[in-house]
């Protein structure tokens, strides 16, 4: 594991975001289209998203800024934009779909519906009294359509092995 990868681990863990409530969120997202889909699997494809660079990076970055909010060590009129996550404010977005990037197109739509309806730990982020998580509520989603979107991917290659 590399040092980048254990602080970013770290981060989450410090901000009560345990790898199983991601593998969660990706069995929500995944449960319809596999039938012996475990949450093994979907903690698995959670650990490899957290492998890339780009997404130790996104997590890093965001938890930073939030700490920072939660503090009041950020200036006008960023600190209260970032303390409300005020709706147009659409950063901490773009640096979540840096992670969605890293695998392909079906990550995008994953992403905006997890992020509507919010299910399971994304609640409890976006849950103001729990603290500032503007940044990592938008994150944590990411990486679950990141890590649906390698199954999804996994998952059909393996099928098209089978047909071939």
């Amino acid at each position: 594991m590399s040092y980048l990868e254990e602080k970013a681990l770290e981060a989450l863990e410090e901000r009560k975001v345990p790898l199983e409530e991601i593998a969660e969120l990706v069995y929500y997202l995944q449960k319809d289209y596999h039938d012996e889909l475990s949450k093994e699997e979907c903690l698995d494809n959670v650990k490899k998203v957290l492998q890339k660079r780009e997404v130790q990076n996104a997590i890093l970055t965001g938890i930073q800024i939030d700490k920072l909010a939660e503090k009041n060590h950020l200036d006008e009129p960023l600190q209260q934009i970032v303390d409300q996550d005020e709706g147009l404010y659409g950063i901490d977005e773009i640096i979540a779909l840096s992670i969605v990037n890293v695998y392909g197109s079906i990550g995008f739509t994953n992403y905006g519906y997890i992020d509507k309806v919010k299910p399971g730990i994304l609640q409890y982020l976006n849950d103001k009294s729990n603290g500032c998580h503007t940044f990592l509520d938008d994150i944590v989603g990411a990486i679950a359509a990141a890590a649906s979107s390698r199954l999804a991917h996994s998952q059909h290659d393996a099928m098209r092995s089978i047909d071939d």
